[in-house]
């Protein structure tokens, strides 16, 4: 039998993962993350995860679903994935070479 705190490591561990596993210039969702990591539905849960996690993710990489940035300083966000070649606006991301945003040819 697996406890709740069992349950909750390996959530967090399989999440990590794939936060660590995103390239530069790859623009994903919460939900994104969470569907890979084996969690569809629990977007909610990456977003507390990033926001509290002691771990060095690439949090900038990850929007809400329609590109928003929400992190708590989304102007060092933009800046920061601008460094990666994503276009932002109006604090949305339109344009990434990789992942969910990706141009297309």
């Amino acid at each position: 039998m697996v406890d709740d705190a069992s349950l909750r490591a390996e959530r967090e561990r399989r999440i990590l993962e794939v936060l660590l596993s995103l390239n530069e210039g790859e623009v994903t969702t919460y939900g994104d993350v969470a569907d890979v990591a084996g969690y569809p539905k629990m977007s909610r849960l990456v977003g507390r995860i990033v926001g509290h996690t002691d771990v060095d993710v690439p949090w900038w990489r990850v929007v809400n679903a329609s590109g928003h940035l929400r992190s708590s300083n989304p102007q060092l966000q933009a800046d920061i994935l601008a460094e990666e070649d994503v276009i932002v606006r109006n604090s949305r991301v339109v344009d990434a070479p990789l992942g969910r945003f990706a141009r297309h040819p």
